[in-house]
């Protein structure tokens, strides 16, 4: 057997492997779509007012439809935040999401923000919190600033390691490149995107604080990093409504 010849069978069986492993995944896959919507009619069937949490992780919200990537628990629903939601439109009074769209690359964030539009019920409300890149930007060459000082350290002290702790220029590429982020935003890129997603009436709000009482207290960022300040100072948070 020539060299040629091995090559081409060699071919032949990673083909078939890989073939036999994605037959292997369908059975798993229908089992989670059967799942997933079991979750969601039982929760539309219980719920008159409705609420939906993307991204969830293990933060699991009461009287929400808990939704996740990759579900951290049987009752959090597999939802692929990127891709059109399996639910249907005008459905949902609120829909929420917690440093996660950051996640997200642009063109994923904003199909993101269009099913938000598209599931929630007509003057339904989005609030989306996420890191702020202004607040990360303005950590450079602010060393006067106490509290900018003191996140600095705290990032420092919690995720950095080796020589250079405590330097604002390892805590903003520190942001960039851990936890997987792909996109930061600022208050006027995700107002853009919101806009473009086809939501009005875009405003700030404070961590916690929301003119709707279904959006109020509900981030948990800062029982995650075990520091609630720190969790408000890099957080910006925006909410907007589905027109009427």
């Amino acid at each position: 057997m020539n060299v040629r010849e091995l090559l081409r069978r060699s071919e032949t069986f990673v083909g078939l492997a890989r073939d036999a492993r994605k037959l292997s995944a369908i059975p798993r896959r229908l089992a989670q779509i059967r799942r997933r919507q079991r979750l969601v009619d039982g929760y539309l069937r219980a719920h008159a007012v409705r609420r939906l949490h993307l991204g969830a992780g293990p933060a699991l919200l009461e009287g929400w439809l808990n939704t996740d990537l990759v579900p951290a628990t049987p009752g959090i629903a597999h939802l692929d935040a990127t891709r059109p939601f399996p639910l249907p439109a005008a459905s949902f009074d609120v829909a929420y999401c917690e440093h996660m769209i950051e996640h997200l690359a642009p063109a994923g964030g904003l199909i993101m923000l269009r099913e938000c539009r598209r599931v929630l019920r007509p003057g339904g409300t989005v609030r989306v919190a996420t890191p702020d890149l202004e607040v990360f930007l303005g950590l450079y060459g602010r060393e006067d600033d106490l509290r900018r000082r003191r996140y600095v350290q705290w990032v420092s002290d919690r995720y950095l390691r080796g020589g250079g702790a405590g330097k604002a220029s390892l805590v903003i590429n520190n942001l960039f490149r851990g936890w997987g982020h792909q996109f930061l935003y600022d208050a006027e890129l995700l107002e853009g995107a919101l806009a473009a997603a086809g939501f009005e009436r875009v405003r700030r709000v404070r961590p916690g604080e929301s003119a709707n009482e279904l959006l109020r207290g509900i981030e948990s960022h800062g029982k995650v990093v075990r520091d609630e300040e720190m969790a408000a100072f890099e957080t910006l948070v925006l909410e907007a409504d589905r027109p009427a």
